[in-house]
């Protein structure tokens, strides 16, 4: 292993312990403020990005995006003015389930998600074209930031 992986791997250990920490404390806050500001980071970084046909495409669906690490399920939806927490009743469509490390490194650009999906990293369940629709659109938008 050479010395960026071993380091990856030594902050990833770290990552892992402070989440099961964290996690007791999080199952007992509310789910809105971190979907919320999931929704806000989505409006900036990926909305405007977003090509007419993938909005309609994606645009009404509740998702799901869990971080099974820490425990927190986020359940967001596109509509006509943006990201915004889905409605209560809204069946997830698709559900999208990774490690916060994960996520990061995928946002970045630091690695491929149908690796990671292959490797069960990274689980996607639900609606087959939707999930499909929103990776084939972040491959090609590529990182959301550096």
């Amino acid at each position: 292993m050479n010395g960026v992986a071993a380091g990856a791997a030594s902050l990833e250990s770290r990552w892992a312990a402070i989440a099961a920490r964290l996690q007791p404390l999080i199952a007992r806050l509310p789910v809105q403020p971190p979907a919320q500001a999931l929704a806000l980071a989505l409006n900036r970084l990926l909305l405007p990005r977003l090509e007419p046909d993938v909005r309609a495409c994606l645009s009404g669906h509740c998702v799901a995006v869990v971080l099974t690490d820490l425990g927190l399920t986020m359940r967001l939806q596109l509509g006509g003015s943006g990201f915004a927490l889905a409605p209560r009743e809204a069946a997830p469509a698709l559900t999208i389930a990774a490690a916060l490390p994960i996520y990061l490194r995928l946002l970045r650009g630091q690695d491929d998600a149908d690796r990671l999906f292959f490797e069960r990293s990274l689980v996607m369940e639900g609606d087959t074209e939707l999930g499909l629709v929103l990776k084939n659109t972040l491959d090609a938008l590529g990182p959301l930031f550096g």
